[in-house]
């Protein structure tokens, strides 16, 4: 067999991997086995079909965000202490709520959306970003004995697609090739739900189309040949004599699915260059904001729950170890404008009415506390009493008591400022603080899906929030 003829089938095979709903690979828990789920009276609390979740990876500060705090210009000499906002605020088309400066599209969107102002991380020990982003992304604080399914995957498995065509659980942005990979992946997952569950992997939004389609040149005829023998060799391989048929069914099926998608007109909603060059343009500030505009695209076609990601790798993006002030000025940019156009054509189109977005992030900074009060763990940037070089103008360090989380659409009330973070340093949540497992409940509560779901995994009940005891906060709905 000629060089170009193994490359193409490898580059097929590759791509067939890609356009699998499973994680980044196709892995299978051997502790995972799906025996039964609880049988529950339905309810009718829908305010939603369709989810959006905008996810700051690295940690966004609150205060340098969407709740400043008194600003402190730089200057030489300025004690490290006295630096809670490194940026002015500004007002917003809320009444009496400001931003920093930088956010003003967002803000001018948020008497169509809400704010939370007290959202307080787990205590988790010792901070590692990808332990935080696993337990906001499943609920769950790892490890767990058993492979904890994404809240997309939750949301794919319980209400299943809005269009058969379009996986129900779309991930972009989020590449598996930096540092903390595998640590990335095992919240990127169905868990023990099953692979046709799992997200279907867009790393880069301006190269979407070329998931979903077969490798250039090739014909139908050989394309359908190829993927029958991907398929036989999927089965046949030595991970799958792990699995117990239930997983083996699931990934099979999460492969004709994306077969189907490969062979459907659906498959040009990820084309963005069939936007117009006008909305193109506005979206694009990079991979995040053309994240954006694809998931504009796929809230329009039929998708049911979509994430879009600033990116996670260490010392980059929102992770701010140095250098703080004038990142956070480029991330601002990033985002700003294609957040809030987002919001204004969902809005345009009658569209926002049923779709949740949710902005969040793992965490929040400080510029001298590690940690939360009473809690504090070991520092690790170092962080001057006087600062004397502008690099260490910022917050540095990770801060888990108090942070915000914004939403729009799917029932939310407008304009709605809930919670409240100190003013003075430590800038914790001081009234109605709220946690993850309430955050999971709002969003499932928005969708109709059971505050009691679960499945029997090993013996026991496993449920969408630890024990089923998370609540939704009603007073987010209209």
């Amino acid at each position: 067999m000629s060089r170009s003829k193994i490359n193409s089938r490898r580059a097929f095979i590759k791509k067939m991997g890609a356009a699998s709903l499973s994680a980044a690979s196709i892995s299978i828990p051997t502790a995972s086995f799906l025996s039964s789920c609880s049988n529950l009276e339905p309810i009718d609390t829908s305010t939603a079909d369709t989810v959006i979740l905008l996810w700051m990876a690295g940690g966004m500060a609150h205060t340098e965000t969407f709740d400043p705090k008194k600003y402190t210009p730089y200057s030489k000499g300025v004690e490290s202490k006295r630096v809670l906002s490194t940026f002015p605020k500004i007002p917003t088309a809320v009444d009496d709520l400001y931003f920093s400066k930088g956010l003003e599209s967002i803000g001018s969107v948020m008497d169509k959306g809400a704010i939370i102002r007290s959202y307080r991380s787990a205590d988790l020990g010792h901070i590692l970003h990808t332990r935080h982003q696993y337990h906001w992304h499943t609920c769950y604080e790892p490890p767990q004995s058993v492979q904890a399914p994404h809240i997309g995957a939750w949301i794919a498995k319980e209400l299943g697609p809005v269009n058969p065509v379009i996986p129900p659980f779309i991930s972009i942005g989020q590449r598996f090739t930096v540092g903390e990979a595998e640590e990335l992946k095992a919240f990127h997952s169905a868990g023990f739900l099953g692979s046709e569950y799992g997200p279907f992997l867009i790393p880069d939004p301006s190269s979407g189309l070329e998931s979903v389609k077969p490798p250039q040149g090739m014909s139908l005829k050989r394309f359908e040949a190829r993927n029958k023998l991907y398929k036989e060799l999927t089965n046949k391989s030595a991970l799958m004599e792990q699995a117990s048929g239930y997983q083996r069914a699931s990934l099979m099926r999460s492969m004709e699915q994306s077969y189907a998608l490969l062979n459907s007109p659906e498959s040009e909603v990820f084309n963005l260059s069939l936007e117009p060059k006008s909305s193109y343009d506005t979206y694009n500030t990079g991979r995040f904001g053309l994240g954006c505009l694809m998931a504009k695209r796929l809230a329009m076609h039929g998708a049911r729950f979509v994430s879009v990601s600033t990116e996670y790798e260490p010392f980059l993006g929102w992770d701010t170890h140095e250098n703080g002030h004038l990142r956070l000025i480029k991330m601002k940019a990033l985002i700003d404008g294609p957040i809030a156009q987002l919001i204004k054509d969902l809005d345009e189109t009658g569209h926002l009415e049923r779709t949740l977005i949710v902005l969040a992030s793992e965490f929040s900074r400080d510029a001298i506390l590690e940690g939360r009060p009473g809690e504090k763990v070991k520092d690790q940037v170092q962080q001057p009493t006087i600062i004397n070089d502008e690099k260490f103008y910022g917050m540095h360090r990770h801060f888990t008591d108090g942070s915000s989380i914004l939403m729009w659409g799917g029932g939310v009330k407008k304009g709605l400022v809930y919670g409240k973070t100190a003013d003075e340093r430590p800038c914790y949540s001081i009234e109605k603080p709220v946690v993850i497992d309430q955050v999971h409940q709002s969003i499932y509560h928005a969708l109709g899906i059971h505050p009691e779901t679960n499945y029997n995994i090993e013996g026991r009940p496993f449920y969408t929030t630890p024990d089923g005891h998370g609540k939704p906060l009603l007073d987010l709905f209209a």
